[in-house]
């Protein structure tokens, strides 16, 4: 085990740290090699699931990296879920046995008649009435490397993890994650970020996640690094933090990075260590503004997916960009953006029914050809077979081939960038013209007093397509008459939303993505929701508080849109 390796090499230089507890690597192995031989003496087999739901803390991957030793597979589950989400997550990967840590007791409890099935169910972190409690049978196993006498090492092809998605839109599935994935994430990336025995990372992010758990993990660890834990992302702390605990690294995701530059100044930035941050979801019109505030001296940008056949690597740091494939590496990396039809949410075929590459700067979805070999261009499916099927493009260039759908719009400009546009169910058509919510989002947030946004489409009788609308925080000085004519200098028309909601905070997930998905639901309607609702009246220029009167007039087609 990979985990043993390491132990050898770095004995007692520290591993994994959090306010509660340090294990160096030696104990990390064997904490690890317990939970194995735990598993082995609950006669846990190859094949059968665990699920695990526990908050970032050493023992997380402890668990994960000795239960998966013995060919068990592992279900990390989001602990944000809760009533039919956390039951749908479970049962969709059918466990043998489940690990509640004491901090989320009353969230599991609660789904008790949800539950399918018989799930032996075991307590971590402190007592749950009913469950065992499995740090108090630990002690009866040893720490010593686990023999091939006792168990048989698992195939690299063979099921290691599931990992969620994020959820957004529906309920999340579970993503299959293979040893050689892990493998390959924790190499790859412990080569793209040159990680050191020096080296310490900064990890807020949550360990269910493949970033927060696996890639910002295993590449440190891989490299001698240490890597200190924290239970959540807190823009307050965060520097504070990176000082304190002497950091070198930090992984990022989605929009934190701007929170942090939104954020009051802090006078820990210049005091750190930092070399290098690595993440996914910089946008272009952060990433100059973080690197100079914070004094950041490298950012490495990447794009990939948990389950994905590709990534993209931004080494340069071209700012915005997610990547680029040099040269001598196209044989490899089977990737290509084609024509998109947003109405029907598919890509676009030619006459010949195959699909229509994109040229230079126009916008199309992602794919990246399936090769399930040991290597590159694997796509491993999800626990769901129907999932999985949906995500696979065939007789895409040629009669036969097959193509992972990323359902990410992208751009690629003359030298090879390749740039983030949008999710493809994230855009919509209004007006006869495709409307970018990330773009829009972008427009609307530099606009003042604009705290934060989302965009997204919603139905209006009458019309065709979806218009904008979008739920903004703001502050006590904003204004809408500010931010029409800020948007009329940023945005056609078309793209402009037609409807505001003002919210006190727009609810995300942990990896900073808003839930879009119950804001479409309740669209425009003010008896839905007491935040106040506007209406853009582009015949008078201004936007009208939206109540039930101008709602029905909105709904009977009365107003030209």
């Amino acid at each position: 085990m990979l985990i043993d390796d390491l132990a050898d090499r770095f004995e007692a230089a520290p591993a994994l740290l959090d306010e509660s507890e340090t294990l160096s690597f030696r104990a990390l192995a064997q904490r690890a090699n317990r939970y194995a031989r735990w598993a082995l003496g609950h006669r846990v087999k190859p094949g059968d699931i665990v699920c695990l739901l526990a908050p970032n803390c050493p023992d997380y991957l402890a668990i994960w990296t000795g239960l998966t030793r013995v060919g068990a597979v592992v279900a990390l589950v989001n602990t944000n879920l809760v009533g039919e989400s956390l039951a749908h997550a479970v049962n969709i990967a059918g466990p043998q046995h489940i690990i509640v840590d004491a901090a989320y007791r009353d969230a599991f409890l609660s789904i008790g008649p949800l539950m399918a099935g018989d799930v032996q169910r075991w307590a971590h972190g402190g007592p749950i009435a009913g469950f065992l409690r499995i740090e108090d049978q630990l002690a009866k196993f040893s720490g010593d490397r686990v023999g091939t006498d006792e168990c048989p090492v698992p195939a690299l092809m063979s099921r290691a993890l599931l990992i969620y998605t994020s959820g957004t839109t529906g309920m999340p599935k579970a993503a299959i994650v293979s040893h050689l994935r892990i493998m390959q994430w924790g190499h790859w990336f412990a080569g793209m970020m040159d990680t050191r025995p020096s080296d310490r990372m900064y990890n807020c992010l949550p360990m269910y996640h493949s970033v927060g758990g696996v890639v910002a993990t295993a590449a440190t660890l891989i490299g001698g690094g240490s890597v200190v834990l924290r239970r959540g992302f807190s823009a307050s702390r965060f520097w504070s933090e990176i000082v304190a605990w002497d950091c070198t690294l930090f992984q990022y995701i989605g929009e934190l990075c701007r929170y942090l530059v939104d954020g009051p100044p802090d006078p820990q930035p210049a005091a750190h260590k930092l070399r290098l941050c690595c993440g996914n979801g910089l946008r272009g019109n952060v990433w100059g503004v973080f690197k100079q505030r914070f004094n950041i001296p490298r950012i490495l940008e990447f794009y990939a997916a948990t389950e994905g056949s590709f990534s993209l690597y931004n080494c340069e740091g071209e700012p915005g960009a997610i990547g680029r494939i040099p040269s001598f590496l196209r044989h490899r990396f089977g990737v290509e953006l084609v024509r998109f039809d947003v109405e029907t949410g598919t890509p676009l075929r030619g006459d010949d029914g195959l699909c229509i590459r994109c040229g230079t700067d126009e916008i199309g979805e992602a794919i990246g050809r399936i090769d399930n070999v040991e290597g590159g261009g694997r796509f491993e499916g999800y626990s769901d077979t129907a999932a999985t099927r949906k995500k696979i493009l065939k007789n895409v260039f040629v009669e036969g081939d097959t193509w992972f759908r990323t359902g990410d719009l992208m751009r690629k400009d003359r030298r090879g960038y390749f740039f983030f546009v949008d999710r493809a169910g994230d855009t919509f058509r209004w007006k006869g013209e495709n409307v970018s919510s990330q773009e829009v989002a972008e427009a609307i947030a530099g606009c003042p007093g604009v705290v934060d946004a989302v965009v997204y489409g919603v139905t209006v009788p009458g019309a065709e397509g979806r218009a904008g609308m979008s739920a903004l925080v703001v502050t006590a000085g904003f204004d809408l008459d500010v931010l029409r004519r800020h948007l009329g200098e940023k945005l056609p028309e078309y793209a402009q939303p037609l409807f505001l909601r003002l919210c006190a905070s727009v609810e995300k997930t942990s990896t900073f993505k808003p839930r879009k998905q119950s804001l479409a639901a309740e669209g425009y309607d003010p008896a839905l929701t007491t935040d106040r609702i506007f209406f853009d009246d582009r015949r008078r220029q201004t936007f009208l508080a939206v109540d039930a009167v101008l709602h029905s007039r909105i709904q009977a087609r009365q107003l030209r849109l």
